[in-house]
């Protein structure tokens, strides 16, 4: 069976319209025309993404196996184009993540100003906090499908693009370890103040200044909440070996898999 019946056997095994697996290969109708009709055949990378889409291995598209799952090459493969996508999301999901920490840490400000009279700080508090809690359902919005399975499988890459990724990853590690040290200063910071006040200082001196640490401690989770995720979205790439051996990452795996189960 040349490599065109395969494809043309596999495409229709799986449902899709010539148009329907162009676009997931990111080419024309055409192209996937002229490749079921023994016109040519795609480059290494679409022929990884084939290979992914329809769960087979490069062997099996290129030479004469028997059995489409055998030999398949261990790994997900992952295209420049996708991973610059999920980083893309990823930096969408951190903002509202932390936007939503930081609204929720601060809904409790009103409070402290308002403390004497229940019915002017109530009706901000559950506004923020509405809010913020609207910032977390709306990641199951942004979040997009098809980037889950890199976190679920190991990953490999086109080798030169792995090396940009690891540069910009150390680069990046680097930069946000300076801001996410800001965040967990401030974090520290406002936590602390309430700790010494409450344990050390009987009359009540910094009270008034609850606003203000609660404000510290909200900016704080913002920058650790969004740095955090951002970094681990790159971790997740360019170091994928050590991110799947990490006990996290194992804990994460069975969670997903029992609610899969669901």
């Amino acid at each position: 069976m040349t490599f065109g019946e395969k494809l043309f056997k596999l495409r229709k095994e799986k449902g899709l319209s010539q148009e329907a697996l162009a676009e997931k290969l990111h080419t024309s109708r055409q192209a996937i025309s002229k490749w079921e009709n023994g016109q040519g055949y795609p480059e290494t990378e679409k022929l990884l993404m084939i290979g992914n889409i329809f769960g087979v291995s490069m062997d099996y598209l290129l030479k004469d196996s028997a059995d489409p799952r055998g030999d398949k090459e261990t790994g997900y493969y992952v295209s420049k184009e996708m991973a610059e996508g999920y980083l893309v999301s990823t930096h969408k999901v951190s903002k509202y993540m932390a936007l939503g920490i930081f609204l929720i840490a601060l809904s409790t400000i009103p409070y402290f100003i308002f403390k004497q009279d229940p019915s002017v700080y109530i009706i901000p508090t559950i506004i923020l906090a509405t809010f913020g809690i609207g910032m977390f359902v709306s990641v199951s919005f942004i979040e997009d499908s098809q980037y889950k399975v890199l976190k679920k499988e190991s990953l490999f890459f086109d080798e030169k693009y792995h090396s940009e990724l690891t540069a910009r990853y150390a680069l990046l590690k680097k930069k946000y370890g300076v801001i996410n040290f800001i965040g967990m200063c401030l974090f520290v910071a406002g936590l602390l103040a309430f700790g010494i006040d409450r344990k050390y200082i009987t009359s009540e001196f910094l009270v008034p200044y609850y606003p203000v640490c609660i404000g510290m401690i909200s900016i704080g989770l913002y920058i650790i909440t969004r740095t955090s995720i951002f970094l681990d979205a790159y971790k997740l790439l360019a170091k994928n070996e050590e991110y799947i051996n990490s006990f996290s990452f194992k804990i994460r795996r069975k969670v997903r898999e029992r609610v899969d189960k669901l």
